[in-house]
């Protein structure tokens, strides 16, 4: 009767946007030669002007009936609470980009696109919640280009990797995150307490490269299962599990997305409907006339 209920439901699927990856992409790309898009007001919009691009072209190629982006609330969060080095490797946000966070939102809801995001948690967080609250009914895709993300694929939810240029996307599903990892997606967690996340800042088990990880989660399915089977491991690798077990256990429990943020937004309130005048008119704030062409 399940199978029956889901076919039903294939035909709705809500996009989940990774608001930040998205502009922070948008802003890279362009501003590595050294120009800033700027207004004739001086306004710098080169960021926003690349998130569109690419949320724009998501939108065309995956055709979801519904689409919400999740941000994060600034960089003080339950995990930076429980250890205080984590993501302390990034410097401040380029100067240009700064007044582009507002503006940003401001264009996502000329698209009438919800906004969300909960201080204290990630967008990841946001993302891990919603998705788990509409897979039951309808098909989720997760855009974003964080590989962390790919612990949330299930049955019907897909996560999509944005990778380098425009329209270059690879789509994760259970099957393929199989194939090209050979992990499930609750070991991609265990993956990450044992490797470390150098992007965020948090170490895992110092020596142990994701080569040796898979192969014990292939071997032993989860860090529960390595922990009860250290005296079977070659006596490098578990003196490296002996010396940092406090470090593993952070690590992994930094790595899982929440599935719990206190954030709704019910599927009715999130409909991709595009008001054409609504969208022109921030545009023309903008200055955005290459983009006029990509809205129809």
């Amino acid at each position: 009767m399940g199978a029956i209920i889901l076919s039903e439901t294939t035909t709705e699927s809500v996009l989940l946007v990774d608001g930040m990856a998205l502009l922070f992409r948008g802003y890279y790309a362009t501003s590595s030669s050294g120009y800033i898009m700027r207004t004739s007001a001086g306004v710098p919009v080169n960021g926003v002007y690349g998130f569109l691009k690419y949320l724009l072209d998501a939108i065309g190629t995956f055709k979801p009936t519904h689409v919400v982006c999740c941000w994060d609330m600034g960089s003080k969060t339950f995990r930076t609470e429980k250890f205080d080095l984590y993501k302390a490797n990034r410097g401040p946000a380029p100067e240009e980009l700064i007044p582009q966070f507002d503006l940003v939102k401001e264009v996502t809801a000329s698209f009438n696109i919800p906004n969300v995001g909960v201080i204290g948690y990630e967008a990841d967080d946001c993302i891990g919640t919603l998705a788990r609250t509409y897979s039951p009914s309808t098909k989720v895709q997760i855009l974003t280009g964080d590989h962390d993300m790919l612990q949330l694929v299930e049955e019907n939810t897909e996560v999509i990797i944005m990778k380098k240029g425009q329209s270059n996307y690879m789509v994760y599903t259970l099957e393929t995150l199989m194939t090209e990892k050979s992990l499930t997606p609750a070991q991609i967690i265990d993956l990450k307490g044992l490797t470390g996340d150098t992007a965020d800042n948090y170490p895992g088990v110092k020596g142990i490269g994701e080569k040796t990880a898979t192969k014990l989660l292939m071997e032993y399915e989860n860090i529960a299962g390595i922990l009860e089977n250290l005296a079977a491991l070659p006596k490098g690798v578990r003196a490296k599990i002996e010396a940092e077990l406090e470090m593993l256990h952070l690590s992994r429990d930094l790595a899982t997305i929440r599935l719990d943020v206190p954030v709704a937004c019910a599927l009715e309130e999130c409909g991709w409907a595009m008001e054409r005048e609504k969208v022109i008119s921030k545009f023309e704030e903008l200055e955005f006339k290459g983009l006029m062409r990509l809205i129809g």
